[in-house]
């Protein structure tokens, strides 16, 4: 259930107590390790290479078509821009290594990192063809929000073109609840971006995690890899069960 706000002595409707808050941790340099893959702060030397490569597999360059760089022909170019972007605390990247091939076949990242309100954002998700729609995928997701929710966050964002339909919809199957769209928010490689804002919360994750937890486990999966149960469905039986 929602908490309720609190009245103060003016008659105005004020937020409710947020008891023995200090602030969350700062995301440290610790491997994040899950059965399928695991999340390794990104490496220049370690996974530059590995993801140019993994990268080159989607021959239309659609993995870049929301994002606001790439692609990159070069990779010396896709260096440069690691060198950039990467490497300065916020965002925070990590490589998404499978745990079968030790091959980084995709990225994600913290960014807007908050500590002292509690806010982290995931974003410059970045998955190659070898990782899309896998199940290392998800956990790639499973692990940041636990590890986020660990570090004491409040609130877990997630931010993503309105026009990107796939994004959007991966959003609301890991669990986010949809905030609203912000028009005219950005502009990226000379065109409008109306950015749509999802969240997930302190209070909401037990019950997301028991459906992650769920979706993960072997007995979901038949001898060809097929998932039982959809993530969706568990997400929004969970997040209803707290209404």
């Amino acid at each position: 259930m929602e908490p309720e706000n609190q009245t103060n002595e003016l008659g105005l409707t004020i937020g409710f107590d947020v008891k023995d808050w200090g602030c969350a941790q700062t995301p440290n340099d610790n491997v994040l390790q899950g059965q399928y893959c695991r999340c390794e702060p990104l490496n220049l030397e370690r996974h530059s290479e590995q993801l140019f490569n993994a990268y080159k597999q989607d021959l239309e360059n659609r993995v870049w078509v929301y994002l606001p760089y790439g692609p990159f022909d070069r990779i010396g170019d896709y260096r440069d821009w690691m060198n950039t972007t990467c490497f300065n605390g916020d965002p925070k990247f990590y490589a998404v290594v499978d745990n079968v091939t030790k091959q980084a076949i995709g990225v994600a990242s913290y960014l807007r990192i908050k500590p002292i309100q509690g806010s982290i954002e995931v974003g410059h998700i970045n998955y190659s063809p070898q990782c899309q729609s896998t199940i290392a995928a998800t956990e790639t997701m499973y692990l940041m929000m636990k590890n986020v929710f660990a570090m004491g966050y409040r609130r877990y964002e997630w931010k993503c073109n309105a026009l990107n339909e796939k994004s959007c919809n991966a959003a609301k199957r890991l669990g986010f609840t949809y905030e609203g769209t912000f028009r005219q928010m950005l502009v990226v490689k000379g065109r409008n971006r109306d950015s749509a804002w999802y969240s997930l919360l302190d209070r909401e994750w037990p019950v997301i995690e028991k459906a992650f937890q769920q979706w993960l486990s072997a007995d979901n999966f038949d001898d060809q890899g097929q998932q039982k149960i959809a993530l969706s469905s568990l997400t929004r039986d969970a997040l209803a069960s707290l209404q």
